[in-house]
């Protein structure tokens, strides 16, 4: 299957798994509101993804997708499929010791992770509560990442894609008779939610663990030890948990930083959620396709099929991000209106959480281009720089945050994780070019400026049209008109932006169909 297929089909499967996302997001919305609850809800829910992303995706994603790539290039599966169950034999034991002492020192944990909480016992104790429950997520996640990477290695892309998707289904199911016939306190339904998403996670993993066990390719668990190969992994590992990990530190300093303001975690979510629905089918689905593909290239000495490869990514993620910010930040208030407006969530929600939204767009094509370029450096085996890159970005998303919060509140922080992500993604990209593996030619800058300015087109006129639409995407309107009007807008932007690239030659559709259907 070709890069920009797998692009597509992983691309495709992320698209469901946000509409389902949304369903369930709206529902949220509707159950807890921006009220105390949906604050320790949100937070709890954080706190075993920051480790999720640590472990998981922090060692896995980058330091052992280079090496078990490398296995199966040079020595074939059962030497790849040996060096797995090696590895993964650490990541288990990891999983129990942090589990069984988070669990038992949480209330302590809280203290450093949502401090302003403390004023508010009620509060504080859910949060307890909720994270108790949720924390075992945890395990599940990072064993279905584990086994999402050794898919991802083999090709085989769909089920750690669609994954997710579990998650969504087994939370709305949950949530329908809330909103029906089993009306609770908001305590209450944050409880309820919080047990269907351990439940969730058990599904995502059975889910992954099936289609491993359908490739005959399950690691065998075992006690860990040491070898070579091992200690080469930790090699890569500890740099890049440490890279995962300060990028989680954003995530961290923000959460500490809202807890000290009312609603501001749940703001801040439900912004988080809208604008990861591009990151996650354009950035997520690249990088998840690129650093196997990467890896496999350089490993055989295919360096100028590497070079090709990592540009590709970059003119799709430019093509795809661009307009998906601007159209963000024309539209924010009426699409968070149309989605989440109703119930618990009013009218101001709605307008704090558009605000949030605009600050994070802002930096949308800065996450997608770290998910491109990060990929350049761990598939050649150097998780050290990075690591630096995102030290620096901390610092400037910790600075800006503490500057901007007292007087701006949440959009403050995203203001601040936005220009950090920005400084991340320059610096990956001057010295990944200072070392001679990117150089864009005269041709592909004008293609880039072009797609930039399109994109500033589309979203003027975006705004505009959605302005004059206004009234049919108020809540007094049917809720069938509300998501009409907004779904003719989109569409009609996407239109106009194609049809703009089409005709300025920035990416010719024609091409790109092409490429799409010969593997390239």
């Amino acid at each position: 299957m070709s890069l920009y297929r797998n692009f597509l089909s992983v691309g495709g499967l992320t698209l469901v798994s946000r509409i389902a996302g949304f369903a369930r997001d709206a529902l949220m919305a509707a159950v807890l509101g921006i009220g105390p609850a949906a604050d320790a809800f949100y937070a709890a829910f954080r706190f075993p993804n920051l480790f999720r992303r640590l472990f998981a995706e922090g060692a896995f994603n980058t330091a052992f997708v280079p090496m078990f790539a490398g296995a199966l290039e040079k020595d074939g599966p059962d030497s790849a499929l040996d060096l797995a169950a090696r590895i993964m034999s650490w990541l288990v034991a990891m999983l129990v010791v942090v589990t069984i002492l988070a669990e038992i020192f949480m209330p302590q944990l809280m203290l450093l992770f949502v401090p302003g909480f403390v004023d508010d016992p009620e509060k504080f104790e859910l949060t307890v509560l909720l994270t108790r429950i949720m924390f075992p997520y945890l395990a599940c996640m990072s064993l279905m990442a584990a086994y999402g990477a050794i898919l991802n290695s083999l090709g085989r892309f769909f089920a750690a894609a669609f994954a997710p998707v579990i998650l969504n289904i087994v939370n709305i199911a949950a949530m329908i008779p809330l909103v029906t016939f089993w009306v609770q306190e908001p305590a209450g339904s944050a409880t309820w939610v919080s047990v269907a998403t351990m439940a969730g996670g058990l599904a995502q993993l059975w889910l992954v663990w099936s289609a491993i066990k359908r490739a005959d390719f399950v690691p065998e668990f075992r006690l860990p030890r040491f070898d070579p190969q091992v200690r080469r992994f930790w090699v890569l590992a500890i740099p890049a948990i440490l890279t995962g990990g300060i990028t989680q530190i954003n995530i961290f300093v923000g959460t500490i930083i809202a807890s000290g303001a009312d609603n501001a975690i749940s703001i801040l979510n439900y912004a988080d959620r809208l604008y990861q629905l591009p990151l996650g089918i354009i950035g997520i689905a690249i990088g998840t396709v690129l650093l196997p593909e990467l890896s496999r290239h350089l490993k055989g000495g295919r360096d100028a099929e590497a070079r090709a490869t990592q540009d590709q990514s970059l003119l799709i993620a430019m093509l795809l991000s661009m307009p998906a910010a601007t159209a963000l930040i024309a539209m924010a208030e009426p699409i968070v209106r149309v989605l989440f407006e109703r119930g618990a969530f009013n009218a101001l929600a709605t307008q704090h959480t558009a605000q949030a939204l605009i600050a994070f767009s802002a930096g949308l094509p800065a996450y997608v281009l770290i998910r491109v370029l990060q990929p350049g450096y761990f598939a050649r085996e150097d998780t050290v720089t990075p690591t630096i890159f995102a030290g620096s970005s901390v610092v400037a998303n910790i600075g800006l945050s503490l500057l901007l919060f007292p007087t701006y509140l949440h959009v403050g922080i995203a203001v601040a994780t936005a220009a950090s992500a920005w400084l991340n993604a320059i610096l990956l990209a001057v010295f990944l070019a200072l070392r001679g593996h990117f150089k864009l030619t005269r041709t592909e800058w004008i293609k880039h400026l072009l797609i930039l300015v399109i994109s500033g087109v589309m979203g003027a006129v975006l705004y505009v049209l959605s302005q004059r639409g206004r009234a049919h995407m108020e809540t007094a309107a049917p809720i069938w008109e509300q998501i009409g009007v907004l779904t003719v807008l989109v569409g009609f932007g996407m239109v106009l932006y194609f049809t703009l690239v089409h005709i300025t030659r920035a990416q010719p559709l024609g091409m790109l169909l092409r490429r799409l259907r010969r593997g390239g």
